[in-house]
């Protein structure tokens, strides 16, 4: 495994998404993520999988403190107070008494950014999240985040595969001491279909997948949170630590990046950062 260091914890730059799984299928799939080695475990409110996930943690038999957990503060609960019960509320489905990351899942313009923040941060101050940072938000409000309000925030969790652009926020992130979180990070399934990814794969013996995995993290300051929900896909995801790419493929694999890449898009969504 390889690490990303925030704020002086070591966190596991490869970890397990939990998105769209659910019931029995989604406490199997943690377990067998915990078995194969994952210890990134995220998930969100919304997801309405925080208790198959704690459940899943706790099957597994892996301490507590061996496991990073992320979970993310839907859009409805972002007010002081509400927040923070909402936090009580994962924590109790988690089985845990904190979570190692919380987020923002998105932005709420409707509700003062201040509000939004003090309540997160008063979470933080608790105990009962470690770390805090924010998730779809753009190179403009991280800037409010961390100067106008001096939020110790330590990541943005951001759709990031070959085919979008993430230059700006990752050049911010970067330039604060972030790092940034890649959701979507094999574009819905879309790289295994790549005649560039898949012919690197053969060079190394590997999945477009996996050498796309590999091209996230090996870029330093950028986790990925694949999902899989069958034993032998958490496996393969995972098994992107015996092989490195030259930078010439990394910088190939860059130039994949295109305008209409972008595959979550709600209608919530912010102005997005123009793609570079």
């Amino acid at each position: 495994m390889e690490f990303i260091n925030a704020r002086g914890t070591p966190i596991p730059a490869l970890g397990f998404g939990t998105y769209e799984l659910t019931g029995t299928a989604c406490r199997k799939a943690v377990t067998a993520a915990l078995e194969t080695g994952y210890r990134h475990i995220d998930t969100a409110q919304i997801y309405n999988n925080e208790s198959d996930v704690g459940a899943g943690l706790a099957e597994s038999g892996v301490k507590r403190g061996d496991i990073f957990l992320t979970t993310k503060v839907w859009m409805d609960r972002v007010n002081d107070g509400p927040l923070q019960k909402s936090v009580d509320e994962s924590l109790k489905h988690l089985k845990t008494d904190y979570v190692d990351l919380l987020l923002l899942h998105w932005p709420v313009p409707e509700v003062p950014l201040a509000e939004q923040i003090k309540a997160l941060r008063e979470v933080h101050s608790a105990g009962k999240a470690r770390l805090i940072g924010v998730s779809n938000y753009t190179v403009a409000m991280l800037r409010d985040v961390i100067e106008e309000f001096g939020a110790p925030i330590v990541t943005n969790q951001v759709e990031y595969h070959p085919f979008l652009s993430q230059k700006a926020i990752l050049d911010f992130l970067r330039g604060n001491g972030m790092f940034l979180t890649a959701y979507s990070p094999l574009a819905r399934g879309a790289v295994r279909d790549n005649s560039l990814l898949n012919e690197i794969g053969k060079r190394y013996g590997k999945t477009p997948g996996q050498v796309t995995l590999r091209w996230l993290i090996q870029q330093g300051s950028v986790a990925a949170i694949p999902k899989a929900g069958s034993p032998a896909h958490i496996k393969n995801n995972f098994e992107i630590f015996d092989f490195s790419l030259s930078p010439y493929e990394m910088e190939k694999i860059h130039a994949l990046a295109r305008p209409d890449g972008r595959l979550i898009n709600p209608g919530w969504s912010p102005h997005w950062d123009r793609a570079a």
